[in-house]
């Protein structure tokens, strides 16, 4: 309505009179009636204000109010963050996944109408829970039951909820190249975040004694100094030492799965399933967009969550959830991860046999197969910032890295062929 409109630019100010119904209905040419009900919803909704005796007058006081920003982009503009060679890890590679088979499962749950009207079961659906509690006891030896996970929409959630269980201001250990989404959670909860020391065989018990942390977040499947999984020794000597100093330990298992040259060794939960909470993921295992991972609470947290679940929101998508259970009955993720730790492997050898044929002898390069991306420490510091913008410019994206002297490359969703020609670039601007 243009009453509205020249109130909203400021035309009309407030205190200022409007024209009568009568007058505004001979210079609008239209009914009495249409004018009345637009007085009056412009009234209801705080406009204009019906002075008795009196007339119309503005109410609203738009003469400070910011200016409307239009959103002019094209629905067709070019998508800018395509790069030729993509070594960010922010993909999976297409060959893994038959994605017939993982729309067929949503397609089945989609189609039952019941399951599309009600909500989702707050700490996960109950086929999921069941189908985790298989899957993770097959993969990766996690000790429990099914009333014992817990499923959010990626571990960011997950771990907001175990920070409302275990409370505010405790002191975290972590690893120096944690994943800072962790830290920034943790921070928000007042948590002092300590990083702890490791040595060929993981974070050392001199260094937990040090920092005497309330809680520590670790990924054995990855030694950060070595690029080796943590040893069963160490893993035993951490989780006594938690014990006997009431500490908790978030194991974190990504990827724990897609060990290929060697049998994944079993999760530290297994060995302690008082302690330890375990966190799993299906962002890397299954699609980046399927925002699903699960954690394992022990005990005494799984009654706290009980008693604040019915206040929570479940994060994750319920047909999603009910899909992928379809999907790991069906036995499609065990094919799957099959067809993963094949094709990994293969890429993973060409990633490490072109930067050692294009960097020099004096690098030191460091490789996890769970991580799905090598490490390669130059011998001396760059400008970080300069080259991630100087290999964009040639259509190459690597990782983030807090450190100036350390180049992360993921392999996960990068073409094989593509691999050398990239790496020659990296190596072609770096010099």
């Amino acid at each position: 309505m243009s009453v509205r409109n020249s109130i909203e630019n400021g035309s009309l100010e407030k205190g200022s009179k409007l024209p009568s119904i009568r007058r505004l209905s001979a210079d609008l040419d239209v009914s009495k009636i249409t004018i009345t009900t637009a007085y009056d919803q412009l009234c209801s909704e705080g406009y204009i204000k019906n002075k008795p005796q009196s007339g119309y007058y503005v109410e609203a006081n738009f003469k400070n109010a910011p200016a409307y920003i239009e959103n002019h982009k094209e629905n067709n503009a070019p998508n800018t963050n395509y790069f030729e060679y993509d070594f960010s890890g922010k993909s999976i590679d297409k060959k893994i996944i038959n994605l017939n088979e993982w729309k067929k499962c949503v397609k089945e749950v989609i189609n039952q109408d019941y399951h599309l009207t009600s909500y989702g079961n707050e700490q996960g659906e109950e086929a999921l829970r069941n189908a985790l509690q298989s899957y993770a006891l097959g993969v990766r030896s996690v000790n429990t039951s099914s009333d014992n996970i817990v499923v959010g929409a990626g571990t960011q959630p997950l771990l907001n909820i175990i920070c409302s269980l275990v409370g505010t201001n405790k002191v975290v250990a972590v690893a120096d190249s944690s994943y800072v989404q962790a830290e920034y959670i943790f921070k928000s909860y007042g948590y002092k975040i300590e990083y702890f020391e490791s040595d060929n065989s993981g974070a050392t018990i001199s260094s937990m004694e040090q920092i005497k942390p309330n809680i520590i977040l670790i990924n054995p499947n990855f030694v950060t100094s070595s690029g080796a999984s943590m040893p069963i020794n160490r893993r035993l000597e951490i989780i006594a030492w938690a014990k006997e100093n009431n500490t908790l330990i978030i194991e974190d298992d990504y990827n724990g799965e897609l060990r290929y040259s060697t049998h994944p060794t079993p999760c530290m939960q297994n060995y302690d399933t008082e302690n330890t909470i375990y966190l799993g993921s299906f962002s890397k295992i299954l699609l980046p967009s399927v925002r699903i991972s699960y954690m394992v609470l022990p005990k005494n947290l799984i009654c706290k969550y009980r008693e604040i679940k019915s206040f929570t929101n479940q994060t994750a998508s319920k047909s999603e959830q009910l899909a992928l259970a379809k999907y790991i009955y069906n036995g499609k993720i065990d094919i799957h991860l099959r067809k993963a730790r094949r094709v990994y492997l293969e890429k993973s050898k060409i990633i490490l046999n072109s930067i050692k044929r294009n960097f020099d002898n004096n690098i030191k390069i460091i490789f996890n197969e769970t991580s799905l991306y090598v490490t390669v420490k130059l011998n001396n510091n760059i400008d970080m910032d300069g080259l991630i913008n100087k290999l964009k410019e040639n259509s190459v994206n690597v990782m983030s890295a807090k450190s100036n002297n350390i180049l992360n490359l993921s392999f996960s969703g990068i073409d094989e062929e593509k691999i050398d020609k990239g790496i020659r670039i990296i190596r072609k601007v770096l010099k």
